[in-house]
């Protein structure tokens, strides 16, 4: 069985986009910290879940790299973050469709241009993974 996409083509998007969004993240928390007494106390009060979403990145990443040095536990990891990439788009995507005001159309429009490839995107991994697999 063919997979859809090489692995090591998987392997470096994967550590590209997951390491950006990485130094993306760090960068913001930064400077919100630098931002004020204010900002600062939003901050503290979200800590638990911006760890939480560096955790999962850190996923992404380490599965990504893993995948480029052929470990066997990279293609678990890598699935796993996948399906919880594609559950907290689609929460959100639903949660900022549901908060907006009508008319929605063009909202949703957007949301879907961006979900949708990411689902496709991570849909395909899955697939290659699996296919590739022992």
């Amino acid at each position: 069985m063919d997979a859809p996409l090489p692995l090591p083509v998987i392997g470096w998007l994967y550590t590209l986009v997951c390491g950006s969004a990485l130094l993306l993240g760090a960068w913001l928390v930064i400077g919100v910290h630098f931002s004020g007494e204010h900002a600062r106390k939003q901050l503290a009060s979200r800590v638990i879940d911006d760890a939480m979403l560096f955790g999962i990145w850190i996923l992404g990443l380490a599965g990504g790299i893993g995948v480029l040095l052929g470990k066997s536990w990279s293609a678990v990891v890598l699935e796993f973050f996948c399906w919880v990439l594609m559950v907290l788009v689609v929460m959100t995507a639903v949660s900022r469709f549901r908060a907006a005001g009508p008319p929605r159309i063009t909202l949703g429009l957007s949301l879907a241009l961006f979900v949708v490839p990411v689902l496709a995107f991570c849909a395909a991994t899955i697939y290659t993974l699996r296919a590739s697999g022992p």
